[in-house]
C-alpha cells in the first residue's frame, strides 16, 4: 500500500503496532516453551506438578494467535483461497477483494461486540489457579480484533483508492 506521505505514515504506524503484537508474541511463545518444559521437568524429576503452568501457558498459546492476526492482515499473509478471485480481471478483483475486506470487518466488529458483552458479565472473575482477571486473560484477543479492524479499514481503503493489496513478498522473521 503506497501513496502520499499521510497514507505511509498511517502505514508505518500500523506496520509499528503489528510488529510490537509479533514480538509480544514471540515473548510469549518462548515463556510458554520453558513452561512446558518446566511442568515436564518438574513432574518427571521432582515428582511434583505446577498446576499454574498449564494456565498460564494456554494463556501464552491464546495470547499468540490474537497477537499475530493483525499482523498477517496487514501484510496480506492470512490464509486465504483466493485461486478464483485471481483469475478474475483486475477491475472484478478488486471488487471481491472490497467485500472480502467488508466481511473481515464486520467479523471484527462481531468479534469485539461479543467480547465486550462476554466482559460485561465476567470482567470480575479471574482465572482458577493464577487469579487473573477475565479482562487481562482476553486482552490480546480485544487488542488483536480492534488492530484487525484498523488494519481492514486501511486495507478497504488502499482498495477504493485503487491501491494494490498484493501479498508482501517479505517473509516473516
Amino acid at each position: 500500500m503506497t501513496g502520499g506521505p499521510a497514507n505511509t505514515a498511517r502505514t508505518g504506524m500500523l506496520e509499528a503496532s503489528a510488529s510490537a503484537c509479533r514480538v509480544a508474541a514471540m515473548l510469549l511463545l518462548a515463556l510458554m516453551c520453558a513452561l512446558v518444559v518446566g511442568q515436564v521437568i518438574a513432574r518427571n524429576l521432582i515428582d511434583t506438578g505446577m498446576p499454574w503452568a498449564d494456565e498460564l501457558s494456554r494463556f501464552c498459546g491464546v495470547a499468540i494467535v490474537f497477537l499475530c492476526i493483525p499482523l498477517l492482515a496487514l501484510r496480506g499473509q492470512h490464509v486465504a483461497v483466493d485461486m478464483v478471485p485471481m483469475m478474475l480481471p483486475d477491475r472484478y478483483r478488486r471488487w471481491v477483494s472490497s467485500v472480502v475486506e467488508l466481511l473481515v470487518l464486520c467479523f471484527a466488529g462481531l468479534a469485539l461486540w461479543a467480547l465486550y458483552a462476554f466482559l460485561g458479565r465476567a470482567w470480575k472473575f479471574a482465572t482458577p489457579t493464577l487469579g487473573i482477571p477475565n479482562w487481562v486473560f482476553y486482552a490480546p484477543a480485544i487488542i488483536g480484533f480492534v488492530l484487525l479492524a484498523v488494519v481492514t479499514v486501511a486495507r478497504l481503503a488502499a482498495l477504493l483508492f485503487g491501491r494494490s493489496l498484493e501479498p508482501s513478498d517479505k517473509a516473516l522473521p
